[in-house]
């Protein structure tokens, strides 16, 4: 992808993949490699991140003898989502504009 993704609409990306059901670390890694070019080693620290501002939580289930680590969005996350789609509704409407050539 041509264009950075800062901090803010990772975290975005993240939790709106959390929102739509709990999820393996594994899985939401490779979900969000689908649409962003992004490392493993960058991802799990924004995870962390994201449970110590408590917008998610995790819970393990034994899985083949090993315990897989799973996310959940908390009530808190899913405000700070709505925030984000509010932010980025806006800030994609104005790029919109920019880029169609209308003046501001």
């Amino acid at each position: 992808m041509t264009y950075q993704l800062a901090a803010p609409l990772l975290d975005a990306c993240v939790l709106a993949i959390v929102e739509q059901g709990d999820v393996y670390g594994y899985t939401l890694t490779q979900r969000v490699k689908e649409i962003v070019d992004i490392s493993e080693s960058t991802l799990y620290p924004v995870l962390r991140r994201l449970q110590k501002e408590n917008y998610l939580t995790t819970y393990d289930q034994p899985f083949q003898g090993r315990n897989r680590r799973y996310y959940k969005i908390t009530d808190e996350g899913l405000q700070q989502l709505a925030f984000y789609k509010e932010e980025w509704e806006s800030y994609k409407s104005k790029i919109d504009v920019l880029l169609g050539g209308e003046i501001v």
